[in-house]
């Protein structure tokens, strides 16, 4: 029945003798869309049959085509050649031809005319997992009556020469082509199940989204528009090989972005993969799809302190500066600033001078040889810490006001101004503070 009709026209399948009710059933490998089944009966078709699908293969079944010679009698629905669209029709179920009739069912028909075959309506119409004949009831061929010499028991069953099933694999719009769902053995003339996907899709049909390209909802492509819908790569800066979609993160984006990276290497982390890991920071030298933009943070274990912004940072993830204890100084924490000393586990201690000491003993520095001075106006900026030369010129030291002034940079006290003077053309200003 299933075989080649053109190369076999003489072979069949055939029920049990005296039966009157039989079920031929199809179970499929995976899930199709159905277009069309031909039966080709040796016995005269029967004069009541159902032609039934199943989409959860074989757990429930509902009605595709009841055939029947009275519709109404039979099954209570109204006769399709009366009224166009009912469930039920009496176009296949004469009796004549005795052998070779045809039993014709089509999927999509003038009266279910669907525009999208990839819409819900489309595929709950045409998808299946199953498909099965209920043959109820026999009947006789007329032509026995006419006194041609037959054996009796010729037609007290059911028998088919072919029963052909037409389809294609269901891929929801993102492929052209189907390849064997379980990757083995070869066959002719077979739709096979497991779809060739495109369209960055993945999975049987094409059901979902391939690893790494989860930014957007998947959809079936649109087989109205011919738009394919393809879903759209995550932004994962080469850090990751998958990434899924989270409904917060698509609607707080505006429904623009909604992927969230699995899983990111080379020492980063967020949504995109898109910052260092705590211990890490960023070499701004290299591209962020580098593997190798993450640098650990070298800070001195004695100097640094957990602190700040998040206590499992160890240096700023942007400039892989170092927290600092208190009184410790430089990118990697390991040294005292100017007016502390005593580098140690609880950070360096203020000088008890009124200028710099060193760093090492604590001891203060007698004389202002050792002691750099800093130029810093009032109101002014204050500069980074640059020692800077003491013969500037009248215009550099000049105000609106016409007056000189400093600032004491390390320890409270009273500055005083030296005096007013127009006449200023080298200078030495002196630091003059009262130590408290």
């Amino acid at each position: 029945m299933t075989d080649d009709f053109f190369a076999n026209p003489m072979s069949w399948w055939q029920s049990a003798q005296g039966v009157h009710r039989e079920e031929i059933r199809l179970d499929f490998e995976t899930e199709f869309y159905l277009t069309h089944v031909i039966a080709v009966f040796k016995s005269p078709r029967p004069a009541a049959m159902v032609l039934e699908r199943s989409q959860d293969y074989g757990q429930t079944w509902r009605p595709y085509k009841y055939f029947s010679v009275n519709c109404t009698a039979t099954f209570g629905l109204q006769d399709d050649l009366t009224e166009e669209g009912s469930m039920c029709t009496s176009r296949y179920s004469d009796a004549v031809p005795c052998t070779r009739g045809e039993v014709i069912y089509r999927a999509l028909t003038p009266s279910n005319k669907i525009e999208d075959p990839y819409s819900p309506e489309a595929q709950d119409l045409l998808k299946l997992t199953n498909l099965r004949l209920l043959l109820l009831k026999r009947q006789e061929c007329p032509c026995r009556g006419l006194g041609l010499v037959e054996k009796p028991q010729r037609f007290a069953h059911y028998a088919i020469y072919d029963l052909i099933i037409r389809g294609s694999c269901f891929c929801n719009g993102h492929a052209e082509e189907c390849e064997l769902a379980n990757r083995t053995g070869e066959m002719e003339n077979v739709v096979h199940g497991k779809c060739v996907c495109r369209h960055n899709t993945a999975g049987d049909h094409c059901e979902k989204c391939a690893p790494l390209y989860n930014d957007q909802p998947w959809k079936p492509g649109d087989g109205k528009t011919g738009a394919p819908n393809e879903c759209k790569k995550c932004r994962c800066h080469n850090h990751a090989d998958s990434c899924h979609f989270d409904l917060s993160v698509w609607l707080a984006s505006g429904k623009r972005s909604g992927g969230v990276c699995d899983n990111c290497k080379h020492n980063t982390e967020g949504h995109r993969c898109q910052r260092c890991k705590p211990g890490y920071y960023r070499d701004r030298g290299k591209p962020m799809s580098s593997a190798e933009v993450c640098k650990p943070c070298s800070c001195q274990p004695m100097g640094s302190a957990n602190a700040t912004f998040s206590r499992s940072w160890r240096c700023h993830p942007k400039t892989g500066f170092c927290y600092c204890k208190p009184g410790v100084a430089g990118p990697n924490c390991d040294r005292c600033l100017m007016g502390y000393w005593g580098f140690g586990e609880n950070g360096c201690r203020p000088c008890d001078c009124a200028r710099d000491c060193d760093q090492h003993t604590g001891n203060c520095f007698n004389g202002y040889d050792n002691e750099p001075f800093f130029n810093i106006p009032i109101g002014g900026r204050i500069p980074d810490l640059v020692q800077t030369p003491t013969n500037e010129s009248e215009d550099e030291w000049k105000w609106n006001d016409h007056e000189q002034g400093f600032s004491a940079l390390r320890h409270p006290g009273t500055a005083q101004s030296l005096g007013t003077s127009s006449s200023f053309t080298q200078c030495e200003l002196l630091l003059l503070s009262t130590l408290t």
